[in-house]
């Protein structure tokens, strides 16, 4: 595991050092539900390798998609959660194989004490998530379904590094909280003006 990519971080091999000595490491095979809403936040997750997207649901089961967590950055509503005891408010799930380090919550507050830089990434990962949800309610509140479906799929791609997805089309219509019949209309479309390729669970930027 590497953490030296973490986001707008500038790591020392001690905080490095430190970061191991206090956290555990697990894997997660693509699909895993890593953290579940209302759930106890016992310690912060930094993504090592792979990616993470991180969900919210309403009462009738409907998800959104709030952002992805690539490797060396960490879910800020974690260390919030964490940092005041509170139950988690988001659905966490590995997008492909993935590896966490997990940092225990009293070794959070442990670091922030130690370490002025490790504070330091935490406000500035808190500025990128808040800007990822703003373009969210920006998307929900003013964009159509078609330009979120095709924004949302070239931000997948590009996590992927691929610009084939396998995905199908009640995946997609569950990320951005439609129904699948519209995603699969608009998909449809998008294929006649020649923008993707479709075929058996999967869709292809063309």
């Amino acid at each position: 595991m590497e953490l030296d990519n973490l986001v707008e971080f500038k790591s020392s091999p001690e905080i490095i050092a430190k970061l191991y000595s206090y956290g555990f490491a697990k894997n997660f095979s693509e699909g895993d539900v890593i953290l579940n809403e209302n759930a106890n936040i016992k310690a912060i997750p930094i993504v090592t390798k792979g990616s993470v997207r991180v969900m919210r649901s309403d009462e009738d089961g409907r998800e959104l998609l709030l952002y992805y967590i690539k490797a060396g950055e960490s879910c800020i509503m974690s260390f919030l959660g964490g940092l005041h005891h509170d139950t988690s408010k988001v659905k966490a799930i590995a997008e492909e194989e993935t590896e966490i380090l997990f940092i225990p919550v009293d070794k959070v507050s442990l670091l922030i004490k130690e370490y002025p830089e490790w504070l330091d990434y935490i406000f500035r990962l808190y500025h990128k998530r808040f800007e990822e949800l703003l373009e969210v309610v920006n998307a929900v509140a003013f964009k159509k379904i078609d330009e979120r479906l095709l924004t949302f799929i070239k931000k997948k791609c590009d996590i992927g590094k691929n610009k084939t997805l396998q995905v199908t089309h009640e995946q997609l219509a569950n990320e951005l909280g439609t129904a699948r019949v519209v995603v699969s209309r608009l998909l449809k479309q998008m294929e006649i003006e020649g923008l993707v390729e479709l075929g058996r669970n999967k869709i292809t930027l063309v």
